[in-house]
């Protein structure tokens, strides 16, 4: 089972990509691994897309495409199946991908939407903070810590990131519509789409999407 994760940033695509990852066993992969793994590595893909990123500029999809491909092909274990978080960002994406992958064990076969309204995205970005120390993370509306600004696990001081304030989620989400709706509307006419109301805990969440997946 090959299945592309999306969602709104905060609708909790990591979270729910390590449980389906663990559940089903498939190779759980990020564009941003990707990348990272072709410009450490040196590859030719990976060195055409550091001369973008170098010069603060978005790389084009051919190389995005042929990255993403080519890394799912040389995947050493297989597993079931992949977990594809971050792609396809645009429209044109989406369908180069089908094409280049039509008729091979590449091709996708289900697209998880996590759907968020705007007021809950917002309360749970504004609230988000996380320990620099060991990397936990907590929220001040819904997990916050025993100790306000501090750590339970190892008790270092607790930070908010820069871009998770209203202003920088509403231009996120901007881009968000513009980009990557178009994308489900592409692939709803197709009948891949599984819609999951993530507004709920991850508890009550969990069991409609494994629910969903499975069917």
């Amino acid at each position: 089972m090959n299945i592309f994760i999306m969602g709104a940033p905060g609708s909790g695509k990591g979270t729910f990509s390590s449980r389906i990852k663990e559940e089903f066993d498939l190779n759980h992969i990020s564009t941003g691994d990707i990348f990272r793994a072709n410009i450490a590595g040196g590859t030719e893909l990976g060195m055409q897309a550091k001369a973008y990123t170098e010069k603060g500029l978005l790389v084009p999809d051919e190389i995005t495409n042929n990255m993403v491909k080519e890394y799912l092909s040389q995947l050493s274990d297989k597993k079931n199946g992949y977990l594809l978080d971050g792609y396809p960002r645009t429209l044109d994406q989406a369908k180069a991908f089908e094409k280049m992958t039509e008729g091979t064990d590449l091709m996708v076969d289900e697209i998880v939407v996590m759907d968020v309204p705007f007021d809950e995205l917002t309360r749970r970005i504004t609230g988000r903070r996380s320990c620099k120390h060991c990397g936990e993370i907590y929220n001040i509306y819904s997990k916050p810590p025993v100790k306000e600004g501090i750590c339970d696990k190892c008790g270092s001081e607790l930070s908010q990131r820069k871009d998770d304030n209203e202003e920088s989620l509403k231009t996120r989400l901007e881009e968000y519509a513009k980009n990557t709706e178009p994308v489900i509307a592409y692939y709803e006419e197709k009948g891949m789409v599984k819609r999951i109301d993530a507004t709920a805990g991850i508890e009550e969440i969990w069991p409609v999407l494994k629910e969903a997946l499975s069917k």
